[in-house]
């Protein structure tokens, strides 16, 4: 398959797999780079352009680092992403990407890292459509004063990915 110039064109796929959070739409290119994962009820659904066909060999290599990170025993992702979206909610999933695992930071933390505290509100919208979920660690963005705060895949979804990432220290104050 090619486009009018002769290049290969792009195929988007998907396919569903098992987390511990229930079933994750995984969608990419048919080369298997992901342009999103999203959970059964995400506030953000997938657009069907997004999706293409069902695949189920595209994103073997997601499947097992996911369930890697479920076990704990996956710290960071080391996949091809294709994310699709605004420039300034690109900036803004590139990061949240840096964001270590067992670390949180507020959405003002992340607005004066892109520009200063005026940004907090953009900040907080593109967070809400990062369309890699779990991949890109929007889970880790809390409010200032450290409490959840929404997430697509619901705050019960954040707050067991928080408590996974919590090796020995669980601080329940901050997760209420």
């Amino acid at each position: 398959m090619s486009d009018v110039l002769g290049a290969p064109s792009i195929r988007r796929v998907h396919d569903v797999i098992a987390s511990p959070l229930g079933p994750l739409t995984v969608a990419g290119t048919d080369s298997g780079a992901l342009s999103g994962i999203f959970f059964e009820g995400h506030s953000h659904p997938p657009k069907d352009t997004l999706l293409g066909e069902r695949s189920i060999k595209a994103f073997e290599h997601a499947r097992v680092q996911l369930d890697e990170y479920f076990a704990g025993s996956r710290r960071v992702f080391d996949l091809a992403l294709d994310p699709v979206g605004e420039p300034f909610q690109l900036r803004v999933w590139a990061a949240l990407a840096q964001i270590p695992w067992g670390e949180m930071r507020s959405y003002g933390d992340i607005a004066l890292q892109l520009g200063g505290p005026h940004l907090a509100r953009a900040v907080g919208a593109a967070n809400g459509r990062n369309p890699l979920s779990i991949i890109v660690p929007c889970h880790r963005v809390v409010g200032a004063s450290g409490r959840l705060t929404g997430y697509a895949g619901g705050l019960e979804r954040k707050r067991h990915l928080l408590l996974l990432e919590q090796d020995d220290i669980v601080r329940p104050d901050r997760l209420f």
